[in-house]
């Protein structure tokens, strides 16, 4: 019994008690701060997703951007024989700039302002010119001084010769005495002489200052529309690039908005298609509704050997305000002997708008912001346009380019 006790209740006499220390119940900083970092990560990856997510759903619900064009109705007048495409120009364009090298005091005009001819655009620094003027003035006015001194001696020489020649009649004087008095004369005579010339020459001098003067203002050469303003008050200008980026040529540019045509570059293989006088109906790029009868002005008698092209110019029957320089334009050169064609049921559009879906040729036709397929007859193709005999009607709008293939009654944004 008192084995069992002891067997039970004995301990190794050299182990000791378990100790805890309050350091040992303290967190790892290290361990937590790649808690929370892993945790941080996994948050920003979950909202990338999401963000990334909410975008391709937003794309994919926005409408595409589509092209358009309008159906017109055919057979509403001569044919046309060639189309072409260029730009509004005008024939009469300046960039006005200044005859002498100076330093800009003032602009007077800014872009879009009308301006008349001989209105005063702009103004030098005339400081130089001024004192040449005043310089110029005053050298005249003491030559002029001196030429009174020189009338006045003449007239004394002339009492002189006069008296000499008397005396010289009367035996008292000699005949030397005369001669020198006579000499005298006729010196004053070219002293002033020589002096009216140096008069002369002053006041040729004063004009050149005043012309100086006159060229630090810079007019319009003919009345028009500003365009363009090229340069600021400060800014130093001259008719020549002397000085590099640091001087200006131009101080503005003027456009004759009556002088407004169309020039276009025909394939020089056509070109006979072309006459002096031809009517031409024109459409600009911003205005793709709007036909304007035009005529053919003239043909430059002259090629461009690089793009085999003649350049013809077209003038406007009516200008307009909407009509400005620079607009993108298409031109289609009637055929001024044709019979005018009746006026039928077909529509044209671009061969772009028609579709095949199964066999059946097929167009979009936008309504509302919202797309409408409908099947169409095909006829022939005109000059580049599709003939619909069938399911269009004059002035419907037809989609003719989309980023995707479009479904019936899609929303679709139409491209301005």
């Amino acid at each position: 019994m008192t084995t069992t006790r002891e067997s039970l209740g004995s301990r190794p006499a050299n182990r000791s008690p378990q100790r805890f220390e309050l350091s040992d119940l303290r967190i790892d900083e290290s361990k937590r701060r790649r808690r929370g970092a892993k945790w941080l990560r996994w948050v920003a990856a979950v909202l990338v997703a999401v963000l990334i997510f909410g975008a391709v759903e937003a794309w994919r619900g926005r409408p595409p951007l589509v092209e358009t064009a309008s159906a017109r109705k055919a057979g509403s007048g001569p044919a046309a024989v060639l189309n072409a495409s260029g730009y509004v120009t005008p024939r009469r364009r300046a960039t006005v700039a200044a005859k002498i090298t100076g330093r800009l005091n003032q602009v007077l005009v800014e872009e879009g302002m009308r301006v008349e001819a001989g209105q005063e655009l702009a103004n030098l620094d005339d400081t130089d010119a001024r004192v040449r003027l005043s310089s110029a003035e005053a050298e005249r006015d003491a030559t002029r001084a001196s030429l009174k001194d020189l009338q006045v001696n003449l007239e004394n020489a002339q009492r002189e010769l006069a008296r000499a020649e008397q005396l010289r009649n009367q035996g008292i004087s000699t005949p030397q005495a005369v001669d020198l008095a006579r000499t005298a004369v006729e010196s004053f005579r070219a002293r002033i002489d020589s002096v009216e010339q140096q008069v002369h020459a002053a006041e040729a001098r004063i004009q050149v200052a005043r012309q100086d003067l006159e060229n630090c203002v810079i007019r319009a050469p003919f009345s028009g529309m500003v365009v363009s303003k090229d340069a600021q008050r400060g800014e130093i200008v001259s008719p020549m690039s002397a000085g590099g980026s640091f001087t200006r040529t131009g101080i503005a540019t003027i456009v004759d908005m009556s002088s407004l045509e169309i020039e276009v570059d025909v394939n020089e293989s056509y070109i006979a298609r072309v006459k002096p006088g031809q009517p031409v109906t024109a459409v600009l790029d911003a205005y793709p509704d709007w036909r304007i009868p035009a005529r053919v002005r003239t043909i430059i008698p002259t090629a461009d050997r690089q793009k085999a092209t003649v350049k013809v110019r077209i003038a406007f029957d009516k200008l307009d305000a909407r009509i400005l320089p620079d607009m993108g334009v298409k031109v289609s050169f009637l055929d001024q002997h044709a019979k005018q064609t009746s006026a039928g049921t077909s529509i044209l559009v671009p061969p772009e708008a028609v579709q095949q879906d199964q066999g059946q040729a097929i167009v979009f036709v936008v309504r509302e912001n919202r797309v409408e397929r409908r099947a169409v007859g095909l006829g022939a193709v005109k000059n580049g346009e599709q003939e619909i005999v069938a399911g269009l009607a004059d002035g419907d709008v037809v989609v003719v380019k989309s980023p995707q293939a479009l479904r019936d009654g899609q929303a679709v944004r139409v491209q301005q």
